[in-house]
């Protein structure tokens, strides 16, 4: 699993051209992924490679932000990676479907930002390097709170809820950035 996950991060996140507001964070990230295979798990402990999804209604209004279930702050879904994710954007796709309840869901391959963020993970203090993918939801979506969330819910770009991740709000900006 990480050897592949690891190759498909170097290919996807190297030459790709970030926001500017993210630069910084890839940079850490590519850093990271130096380490080789490893770093795609848990146990790593300088941090390890995650990814979530911002999920985007069907009229392109509104965005699906969950309030976390450990950090009790409203975010984008998504998580660790699994030995059955074939790539970054597989594993985004999967952590939305799960954590979201909504079947038909479609992600977009090219990564809108990567977000570097200090967690307790396992009870530890790490960090995450989050790749985060655009992901569309069907005209029929209806959200459905998980183990993971104590909440799910549809909010306009400029009305977010909160209280907010740090760059929660810099994430969905640069979803929305991508779809014009």
């Amino acid at each position: 699993m990480t050897q592949t996950l690891h190759a498909d991060a170097v290919r996807l996140l190297t030459g790709w051209q970030p926001p500017a507001d993210a630069e910084a964070d890839l940079a850490q990230t590519l850093t990271l992924l130096e380490h080789g295979p490893e770093v795609m798990a848990k146990p790593h402990p300088d941090g390890h490679v995650t990814a979530s999804a911002v999920i985007v209604s069907h009229d392109r209004s509104r965005i699906l932000l969950c309030l976390h279930g450990r950090h009790d702050i409203w975010c984008q879904l998504g998580g660790h990676l699994e030995p059955e994710d074939g790539d970054l954007a597989a594993a985004a796709l999967r952590e939305a479907t799960e954590e979201s309840g909504i079947a038909g869901l479609v992600v977009d391959p090219v990564p809108v930002d990567v977000d570097v963020h200090h967690v307790n993970c396992a009870g530890e203090p790490n960090r995450h390097y989050d790749v985060i993918f655009l992901v569309y939801a069907p005209a029929d979506a209806v959200a459905q709170v998980s183990e993971e969330s104590h909440e799910l819910g549809w909010f306009a770009p400029d009305a977010l809820p909160s209280p907010l991740g740090a760059d929660t709000a810099r994430v969905v900006r640069n979803a929305m950035a991508r779809l014009g």
